[in-house]
C-alpha cells in the first residue's frame, strides 16, 4: 500500500509540474488533490525537493526502458527502410506517451532554474539523441548500407530536426500529424541521400 501512495504522489506530482512548475506546485494542494494530508506525504517523502529528484529518477528509469538512450541501444537495423521504421516507433511513443510528454514539459520549464533539470534538457533534446545514433548509424555503416562517413555528424544532422518536430508537437499539439509525416519524409530523405543503393551494397 505504501508503494501505491508512493506512485500516486509522483504520478501527481508529475502532472502538477508540467502545468505549473515547480514553483508554482503547492505540497498541500498536491497531497489534498490524493486525498491525503500533507503530514502523511512525509512518511514517503522528506520534502518537495525530495518529490522532484524521485521523480526524475522515476521518469530517467521509465524514457531508458521504453525510448532508449546511449546505455539502452536500440538494435543497428538490417535495411535502410528499418531505419525509418525505427524511427517511426520511437517518434510515435515519445509523442504520444503521456509520462514522456509531461516530462519533456518539466523540463522545458524547470531547465532555467534546476540545474540537474538542465543537464536532463541538453541530454535528452540533444546529446543523449546523438550519443544514442552514432553506433546505430556506425553499424549500419559496417553493415555497408550507409556510406561512410563521420557518424557522429550524421548522427547529429539526423536527429536535431526530428527532435524540433517533436517540440512542435508539444508547443502546437494541432501540427502533431503533420509533424509526424514530416519526420517519415526527412527519415526517407536522409536514406536516400546517405544510403546504399543495392549494386554498393553488393561492392562493399
Amino acid at each position: 500500500m505504501a508503494k501505491d501512495t508512493k506512485e500516486r504522489i509522483l504520478e501527481t506530482a508529475l502532472q502538477m509540474f508540467s502545468q505549473n512548475g515547480y514553483a508554482g506546485t503547492n505540497v498541500r494542494e498536491l497531497t489534498a488533490s490524493l486525498g491525503l494530508v500533507k503530514s502523511s506525504m512525509y512518511k514517503h517523502f522528506e520534502s518537495k525537493e525530495a518529490i522532484w529528484n524521485a521523480l526524475l529518477d522515476k521518469m530517467i528509469a521509465y524514457y531508458d526502458e521504453r525510448f532508449g538512450s546511449s546505455e539502452h541501444l536500440p538494435p543497428v537495423p538490417d535495411s535502410l527502410e528499418g531505419l525509418v521504421q525505427m524511427t517511426m516507433g520511437m517518434v510515435n511513443f515519445t509523442i504520444h506517451d503521456e509520462k514522456i510528454i509531461m516530462t519533456r514539459k518539466v523540463l522545458a520549464i524547470e531547465q532555467y532554474r534546476d540545474e540537474r533539470a538542465r543537464g536532463l534538457a541538453t541530454k535528452h533534446f540533444l546529446t543523449g539523441l546523438t550519443d544514442m545514433f552514432t553506433p546505430v548509424l556506425a553499424g549500419m555503416m559496417d553493415k555497408g548500407l550507409l556510406r561512410r562517413d563521420d557518424p557522429r555528424m550524421l548522427a547529429f544532422a539526423y536527429t536535431a530536426p526530428i527532435s524540433a518536430l517533436i517540440h512542435l508537437c508539444d508547443r502546437e499539439p494541432e501540427k502533431t500529424e503533420d509533424a509526424i509525416a514530416q519526420v517519415e519524409a526527412f527519415s526517407r530523405h536522409f536514406v536516400k541521400v546517405y544510403g546504399k543503393g543495392d549494386q554498393e551494397q553488393r561492392q562493399s
